[in-house]
């Protein structure tokens, strides 16, 4: 959910990703309290935290109180201490290879 790329900014072409990850983000716990899935993919998502785009707070009491067995996956660098600390498994990957090196551009629904 929101507009992808939200890290590259022109001025006054942009739109207002902080609300666009505002509203992803109650969606999210909309989902998460009706138990509509059982696994959550959240992309990137520690950069509207980290950004202070999204309550760290309320990320970490969401997915303490979730009901049921669902799983939340977060990806993204540089995530908080407290999300670490919050979180069942942490896993630090790097890039080997990827298509972008070669020049090919974001496809939606893979990096955004």
């Amino acid at each position: 959910m929101g507009s992808g790329w939200s890290w590259i900014q022109r001025d006054g072409t942009e739109p207002d990703h902080a609300a666009d990850a505002r509203e992803g983000w109650a969606q999210i716990k909309r989902d998460l309290a009706a138990e509509r899935f059982g696994c959550y993919v959240l992309d990137e998502f520690t950069y509207p935290i980290n950004w202070g785009w999204i309550d760290l707070a309320d990320v970490i009491e969401t997915f303490a109180n979730r009901p049921g067995h669902q799983h939340v996956i977060v990806t993204g660098r540089n995530a908080h201490p407290q999300l670490i600390a919050a979180a069942d498994l942490v896993v630090e990957m790097r890039k080997i290879k990827h298509p972008m090196d070669a020049g090919q551009k974001g496809q939606k629904g893979i990096e955004w």
